[in-house]
């Protein structure tokens, strides 16, 4: 009994060590960010001059494969992961189309990598042509690895007010990320809140602390949460949702907000997002537990 439970012992032990020596690094390739887990591509983070604005593409599950998608005819605008708005001073950057506005890295610095963490500071300036740029925004990217089977960026960024700044009312606005159409509600997959309601019709408009998409593909269950941290400012955002795969915590397209957003010169916003990514259904990856431990940092 006794060399049983010290075989028990051991091959824990063996796990956690290998789980343990997983690293999380980062490299500049180009113009984008290259991170990786246990030597394995998780995701990129985009800075090109030539699109809109920094996004995350791929977003790779446990599979290996990107449980976002990157644009369609439909809607070339949905660049998997990202942040941007619409309707600002007059300006748009969120859609298609360089010369209505963009948000461009001025600069990205690799903070920590090689551990069990990535960190990533990046400075950006909102421009359009012919016009001052409205915003400059700071953000931290931190990476971990929680475990095998789950992955994890926090998104952290503060927009400082450059002007007196408007924005109209606009459903193109802040956190974004479009699924894999495999892992979308119409192919099958889930799409739930924290309250437990699902799909497009029972989540659009719905004030929520999270919300969690997956679906199978290749015989494996895997998907993306999107969490909002209390701290922020209009916590919590009701979500504008779709079941093709797009789900985006917005603040400023609902009734409630039929005036426009007023932001004065040298405001500062901070607003902070953790993503999960991860095997397994909403319980598996406890994903309501999860949020609770975000909340309390």
């Amino acid at each position: 009994m006794r060399k049983i439970i010290l075989f028990v012992v051991l091959i824990a032990s063996f796990h956690s060590v290998t789980f343990s020596q997983s690293k999380v690094t980062a490299e500049k390739v180009g113009d984008k960010i290259e991170i990786r887990i246990s030597g394995n591509l998780f995701t990129s983070y985009i800075l090109s001059e030539f699109e809109k604005y920094p996004f995350f593409y791929p977003v790779n599950g446990p599979s290996n494969a990107s449980v976002t998608s990157f644009r369609n005819a439909n809607y070339p605008h949905h660049s998997s992961l990202f942040f941007g708005c619409d309707r600002v001073n007059g300006g748009n950057y969120w859609q298609e189309g360089l010369e209505r506005g963009q948000i461009i890295s001025l600069r990205a610095d690799i903070i920590e990598s090689g551990g069990d963490r990535v960190i990533i500071e990046n400075e950006c300036i909102w421009r359009r042509p012919g016009a001052d740029a409205p915003i400059k925004d700071n953000r931290t990217i931190t990476v971990s690895a929680p475990s095998n089977n789950k992955f994890q960026i926090d998104f952290e960024v503060t927009m400082e007010m450059l002007m007196e700044v408007v924005i109209e009312k606009t459903n193109h606005s802040l956190f974004s990320g479009r699924m894999d159409p495999d892992l979308a509600v119409v192919n099958g997959g889930v799409m739930i809140n924290a309250e437990g309601d699902t799909g497009e019709k029972n989540t659009f408009g719905k004030s929520s602390s999270w919300i969690d998409c997956y679906g199978k593909r290749l015989g494996k269950t895997e998907g993306m949460a999107i969490m909002q941290h209390p701290s922020n400012d209009w916590y919590p955002s009701p979500w504008f949702t779709r079941d093709y795969g797009f789900f985006s915590p917005t603040p400023m397209y609902w009734p409630e907000n039929d005036k426009n957003t007023l932001l004065t010169k040298g405001q500062k916003i901070t607003l902070k997002y953790r993503v999960l990514v991860h095997s397994g259904n909403h319980l598996e990856a406890n994903i309501a537990q999860e949020f609770e431990k975000y909340k309390s940092e």
